[in-house]
């Protein structure tokens, strides 16, 4: 674990879990981008709360206790899916805006009340727990720099895919031979920047007309979202925050390399995690961006660019002012966004495959990270725990996500070691 409690760290979650979940009640901006296509329904009175509350509630327990629970134990870092699964839930069951900024702010304090009692409970266990958890996050930064590679066999084919994978591979081989760069951040670079070319090409081969009347079809949602410009904004200033004090991290490319760079202070690690943030949310425009056009409700990050500048400011005051004025930019170019997405359908379809690639990658850094993770608690009786966990998932329908076995594995392996070691049935790996 990274994160200690504090009355800074207790305030600022406090906060903003509050925030969030009045923004869930309003209707103004949910995290999970399934129940924000879902939420007008009930914003315009065509389902009831009981149904909507029920409709979130069995959209978000699974990441809450698998994605949510299990990222921030290997890490000891907040996460999305821990505070804003569950304040989306919270925020709809509430019945009044007060009741839903209570239930917020008290789910918040929880989560970090907890931190200090878990890391106390893991730190005194016989079986290194803690210290084995860090080779998790040995792979992601090396793993998550393949997305772009995977993208281009994803959307545009082996051919092109393999010509990139070359070009990166001969790139990568000349920084590390006669540079001291991060290497890792150039390989995404140009990885992205060869799956932008490949997108632009296309369209230019084959372009569809416009259609004029797109422009002005989701006026009224677009209008809706900029009314609540002001709630957003003052969320997106606390997740700004949260993340430049080091106790929330904005997803799974980031995590595991903060949590490393907070353990080694090592800033150039922060950097890295700024960017792989950022190559995310370019990811996620279309899908954010089309979504609140679509429905009139945003996402509580906005497009998510808050997080890197969270990450990547000096002080506190500065990331809450860089965030909030991130969230007012979003919100007043929206309708630019959705004009730019008709323009380069390509690009719309990059976006997919950049997603599903992200995703790809970090089940396998994950994965591998886990392997190494339970080897160094036990050798390869963890070994034989932590397999048998993956391949049982695996065969019993995945009941736990792909993303969030490894890392659930891991954790599960430590705790059987350290119930056999009690017992004087294992002997912990000096």
């Amino acid at each position: 674990m990274t994160v200690e409690f504090s009355a800074l760290n207790l305030i600022v979650v406090t906060l903003l879990c509050a925030a969030t979940a009045l923004m869930a009640h309003l209707g103004v901006a949910v995290f999970h981008d399934g129940i924000r296509p879902v939420l007008p329904e009930f914003i315009e009175g065509r389902m009831k709360r009981p149904e909507m509350a029920s409709v979130a509630f069995g959209l978000s327990v699974g990441f809450i206790a698998s994605v949510g629970i299990a990222h921030t134990v290997a890490t000891g870092i907040l996460n999305p899916w821990l505070l804003f699964l569950t304040t989306d839930v919270l925020g709809i069951i509430a019945n009044r805006k007060w009741l839903a900024a209570l239930l917020g702010g008290a789910w918040g304090a929880l989560t970090v009340s907890a931190l200090g009692l878990i890391n106390t409970a893991l730190t005194s266990l016989p079986v290194d727990f803690i210290g084995a958890m860090g080779a998790l996050s040995d792979p992601v930064v090396s793993g998550f720099a393949l997305f772009p590679l995977v993208a281009i066999f994803m959307q545009f084919g082996a051919k092109k895919g393999v010509t990139a994978t070359a070009i990166t591979f001969i790139v990568r081989i000349l920084i590390v031979r006669f540079t001291t760069i991060y290497v890792e951040s150039i390989q995404i670079f140009v990885g992205v920047l060869l799956l932008i070319i490949f997108a632009i090409a296309k369209d230019t081969q084959s372009k569809l007309p416009k259609n004029e009347e797109e422009d002005n079809v989701f006026t009224e949602r677009i209008a809706r979202i900029r009314k609540n410009v002001v709630f957003l904004m003052i969320g997106g200033a606390f997740i700004a925050v949260a993340c430049n004090i080091g106790v929330f991290a904005g997803s799974e490319v980031s995590i595991y390399t903060l949590a490393e760079a907070y353990k080694t202070g090592n800033n150039a690690l922060v950097s890295q995690a700024a960017l792989a943030e950022f190559m995310r949310g370019l990811g996620f425009i279309p899908l954010i961006a089309t979504t609140a056009i679509t429905t009139g409700v945003y996402g509580v990050a906005g497009l998510t660019f808050v997080y890197p500048i969270g990450y990547l400011m000096p002080n506190p005051i500065f990331a809450a002012i860089g965030g909030a004025l991130m969230i007012l930019v979003e919100v007043m170019l929206l309708g630019l966004i959705g004009k730019f997405l008709g323009k380069f359908p390509s690009i719309r379809e990059a976006s997919d495959s950049i997603r599903s690639s992200m995703t790809t990658v970090m089940e396998f850094a994950l994965l591998i990270g886990a392997i190494n993770a339970v080897v160094k608690m036990g050798g390869y009786t963890g070994f034989f725990i932590g397999a048998m966990i993956y391949f049982i998932n695996e065969m019993t329908g995945r009941r736990i996500m792909k993303m969030a076995i490894g890392p659930v594995a891991a954790i599960a392996t430590g705790i059987i070691l350290n119930i056999l070691c009690v017992l004087g049935l294992f002997v912990p790996i000096a």
